[in-house]
């Protein structure tokens, strides 16, 4: 094993881990499902950091796979789908610099938690300020794609929020 390759990829690991904590945050609710589901996303990173291009942000890479990781646990198993759907308050471990008590940023998660699997993809990578090219290239789909689904996820979300009486 390569150790310059192996301290590499430690170092952006730890420099763009908050990315793999949103995902399988997002993704997960139980404990177990998380740290398997960031475990394949760190063995598949591993195995394709070779065929990563510098011409593209780390980032847009880190978020391409695993978002697919991601989506691919879920289809192997139904029934952790419909668990992590069943009240998935979508907590992101990253948040600590934040205020977690704030109701709003709670409530918030909880909606995006509620999306399907695209949709809520497609807002992780938005509240990331990626741009929607860059979506569009990380999911796969078009940018109008893109942008009339965020459109719609934010007139959405309006609605849930106006009904809560924030």
């Amino acid at each position: 094993m390569n150790t310059t390759k192996k301290t590499l990829f430690a170092q952006a690991m730890e420099q763009h881990k908050g990315i793999i904590y949103k995902i399988v945050n997002s993704y997960c609710q139980n404990k177990d499902d998380r740290q398997d589901l960031a475990q394949e996303i760190l063995t598949t990173m591993w195995l394709a950091y070779d065929n990563y291009n510098n011409a593209y942000k780390f980032s847009t890479w880190m978020y391409r796979i695993s978002l697919n990781v991601a989506i691919s646990y879920y289809r192997k198993d139904s029934r952790r789908e419909d668990k992590a759907n069943e009240e998935c308050i979508v907590k992101i471990a990253d948040l600590s610099q934040e205020d977690e008590s704030n109701e709003v940023v709670k409530q918030l998660y909880e909606f995006i938690g509620q999306l399907d699997k695209l949709n809520k993809a497609i807002m992780l990578l938005y509240l990331e300020s990626e741009s929607y090219e860059s979506i569009a290239n990380s999911l796969g789909i078009s940018k109008t794609n893109v942008a009339t689904r965020i459109s719609r996820i934010k007139h959405t979300l309006k609605l849930q929020f106006e009904t809560r009486d924030y």
